[in-house]
């Protein structure tokens, strides 16, 4: 019935007759989505949208071309027919390309259509009318990806290319392919406003935003991923809407609650009176991507703000919906959850929603503070200790109940059963980064050979690891806050960062203040754009990201992603060791030492000792030549074992030679 939660499978049937512009009564007939414009088979437009609070309203378009016309073109219009839970629908004739808008109870503006597919010159603007079965896709072979294997690469669109564009970025997928890249994490594209920004103030959740192309661009560019074999997952913001250009209101006063708080934000309505349309146009959204631009999963943006007490949760109903609409393709559904609460990932068995996994910042964090030394603000929970990287590794989260002297209060929920691809692993992501103030780059924060160590610990560990832009290389280029305000909104946002980044004491000076880049300020959006020529200017972090993405997916040991076939001890304050057990033997050992130069002599660690009549062999080691280091010493010695600082050594076992007496240097 109208008004429904929108079920996957289901066609709306709109039990309303409409009036064209040349008035002739038709029948409106099944549609795919419960809302927006949808071309019809005649080349006509069907058209629906909910405003519970309108008494009336009225379509209004004009010809595709009236955009670059000198004469302004005459619009049409005609009224929708309401029924009785505050949809409005009609038929007009309005053909692809049409630009169109609604005029609500008899007043003079037109306003974009809250499902628009396309806003060609901006939230301000017309919609435009799509036909989303125009292009023609090359992906039929395309399976989707699964939990396993995959290596994550987050971009921004804007500034992942000097064009910043959806054909300038499909440009570098070939290159990212060849590295070992299996999936791009698109930062959100909802259309905002402005000419630049992060794109979570989103405010047509249906409509790519315009500066990056077309939606044919759009999709374009996940043909061409798919081509190469590479997923391409959205980054969605279903907590809020953006504040700026949001006419949500005028149509309806039940998108948003009172119920609960949101830092970003009005929350959104999900379980308060009118909340299945709300609910139904999120889930819509989900299909919709999926459908019309083939998409391959979601990283959900801070769901601990989706608030809902309904008898399902919408999470629960999203990931239903996303893999029963991509069927048989496989969709991954990633969560990004600071309060690190793991029933989003337990089975529906267990009471979980079932997602794939959560970002891990317990991970960042402790990676953070042992490359850095500064555990201030939201880092001061952790020391960086090889116990604590030792727990990532095998638990995923280090919190799981504690109490959080910063947020004073338990952080935190069991992970016992859940399996290492349950978890998200990096060391820089579009919040970290933009976070260090000055928008560094971590290589940039700490040495080169701890740079090193920390990325093999980070991409050998049985996690999924997640990229961000340009770290492959070690990009020399910022990643700042950027949103093009103006005005009152612009003030207000750039002091709003300051006041954010001011928890950190070594961002709270007079001088670091003065420093801190202003979002509004379109260089530093500009400033922000990754440079490609870096791949060969820093070959040699190039090519350390390269070859360890090629041991992680080639060895078999480090490809099981198992945590629970690993153990890992510290040596010493400062140094640690993984051992990866394989079969029959087939075991490998991780060396990670982030101080001085260690001997460890005697060596009372059992998971150093080798498989019965093996010794070990190295495999790999942070301090090769080609990666900038000053090569690897033999590592066992007369005296015991002397691991290099700053470095990180890969052992595999290799039969033992005889036993011969050893003779002192």
């Amino acid at each position: 019935m109208a008004g429904s939660i929108f079920g996957v499978g289901t066609e709306v049937e709109v039990e309303a007759a409409t009036q064209t512009a040349r008035p002739d009564p038709q029948h409106v007939g099944p549609r795919r989505f419960p809302i927006g414009a949808e071309i019809q088979s005649d080349g006509r437009t069907q058209f629906r949208v909910w405003a519970p609070r309108c008494r009336r309203v009225e379509l209004v378009w004009k010809d595709a071309g009236s955009a670059s016309s000198t004469a302004t073109p005459a619009a049409e219009s005609c009224e929708l027919i309401a029924d009785d839970a505050g949809y409005f629908s009609g038929v007009a004739l309005a053909g692809v390309g049409s630009l169109y808008g609604f005029r609500l109870d008899g007043g003079e503006r037109v306003y974009y259509d809250p499902a628009s597919r396309f806003q060609p010159e901006g939230p301000e603007a017309w919609s435009q009318v799509i036909d989303p079965h125009a292009f023609r896709w090359t992906d039929g072979d395309w399976r989707g990806l699964t939990s396993t294997g995959q290596v994550l690469y987050e971009i921004h669109i804007g500034t992942f290319t000097r064009a910043g564009t959806w054909q300038a970025a499909a440009e570098q997928l070939e290159e990212l392919a060849r590295i070992g890249i299996t999936a791009v994490q698109v930062m959100p594209v909802a259309e905002f406003p402005g000419e630049f920004g992060w794109g979570y103030d989103g405010i047509n959740w249906f409509a790519p935003w315009h500066h990056y192309g077309t939606p044919d661009d759009f999709r374009r560019f996940v043909d061409r991923a798919h081509t190469l074999a590479v997923g391409v997952i959205l980054d969605v913001v279903y907590n809020h809407f953006g504040s700026v250009s949001n006419y949500l209101h005028q149509f309806s006063n039940h998108y948003k609650s009172s119920r609960y708080a949101n830092e970003w934000g009005d929350a959104l309505n999900f379980d308060g009176e009118n909340s299945g349309p709300v609910r139904e146009f999120v889930l819509a959204n989900v299909r919709y991507w999926l459908e019309e631009f083939h998409l391959d999963g979601f990283r959900l943006d801070a769901t601990q703000a989706i608030k809902d007490a309904s008898s399902t949760h919408l999470l629960d109903d999203l990931e239903r919906v996303a893999r029963q609409t991509a069927a048989p393709r496989g969709v991954l559904i990633l969560a990004e959850n600071e309060p690190q609460q793991t029933q989003l990932i337990r089975s529906r068995s267990s009471g979980g929603f079932a997602l794939d996994a959560c970002l891990n910042d317990d991970f960042h964090h402790a990676a953070r503070v042992r490359l850095t030394g500064h555990n201030e603000a939201y880092y001061s929970d952790f020391l960086g200790t090889p116990a604590e990287l030792l727990a990532t590794l095998k638990y995923g989260y280090i919190y799981q109940g504690q109490f959080s002297q910063w947020q004073r209060q338990p952080r935190g929920t069991p992970t016992d059963n859940l399996p290492a691809i349950a978890f998200v692993n990096f060391v820089q992501n579009h919040d970290q980064v933009a976070n260090s103030g000055r928008g560094e780059r971590i290589h940039q924060l700490t040495s080169p050979g701890r740079h090193r160590a920390m990325t093999a610990l980070w991409l050998l560990a049985p996690q999924t690891p997640l990229f961000f832009q340009g770290q492959e290389f070690s990009s020399s280029k910022p990643f700042f806050y950027f949103a093009d305000f103006a005005g009152e909104q612009a003030r207000a946002v750039t002091q709003g960062r300051a006041d954010f980044l001011a928890q950190f004491p070594s961002l709270n000076t007079p001088e670091a203040r003065a420093a801190l880049a202003r979002p509004d300020d379109r260089q530093t959006f500009e400033r922000s754009k990754l440079d490609f020529a870096e791949r060969e200017t820093n070959a040699a972090a190039y090519a350390l990201h390269i070859d360890l993405l090629r041991l992680r997916r080639e060895d078999a040991v480090f490809r099981a992603q198992r945590s629970d076939r690993l153990d890992g001890a510290p040596l010493g304050s400062d140094a640690l060791v993984v051992r990866y057990f394989g079969d029959d033997g087939d075991d490998r050992l991780l060396l990670v030492n982030f101080g001085c130069e260690l001997r460890l002599s005697p060596l009372p660690c059992p998971l150093l000792a080798p498989p019965a009549g093996m010794t070990w062999q190295t495999l790999w080691s942070s301090e090769a030549l080609e990666y900038g280091g000053s090569g690897t010493p033999q590592l066992d010695r007369y005296d015991g074992w002397r691991l290099p600082g700053e470095a990180a050594i890969v052992l595999r076992p290799t039969q033992a030679a005889p036993a011969k007496p050893r003779s002192k240097d």
